[in-house]
C-alpha cells in the first residue's frame, strides 16, 4: 500500500504542486478500494512512516472532504 501511495505521487510530482496534490487524491479516492483507504489513512493516523510528503496531503484533503460531507469511502 505504501509503494503503492508513493508511486502515484511520483507519477503525479511533475505536476504544480497544489494540483499534484489534488490528482493524488483523486486517483485513491477513485480507484481504490475503501478497505485499501481506510488502511492509508489508519496508516498516516498513525505516522505515516515510508510515506511521501505529497500522499499525506492528499490523505488530508481526502479528510477534509469526508468531514466536510463529500462521501470519500
Amino acid at each position: 500500500m505504501i509503494r503503492m501511495a508513493n508511486q502515484i505521487a511520483t507519477y503525479f510530482k511533475s505536476y504544480p504542486h497544489d494540483e499534484a496534490v489534488a490528482e493524488t487524491a483523486g486517483h485513491i479516492k477513485s480507484f481504490w478500494d475503501p478497505r485499501m483507504r481506510d488502511a492509508l489513512y489508519a496508516h498516516v493516523g498513525s505516522g505515516g512512516s515510508g510515506l511521501d510528503d505529497l500522499v499525506r496531503e492528499a490523505v488530508a484533503v481526502l479528510k477534509r472532504g469526508s468531514a466536510e460531507g463529500q462521501a470519500i469511502r
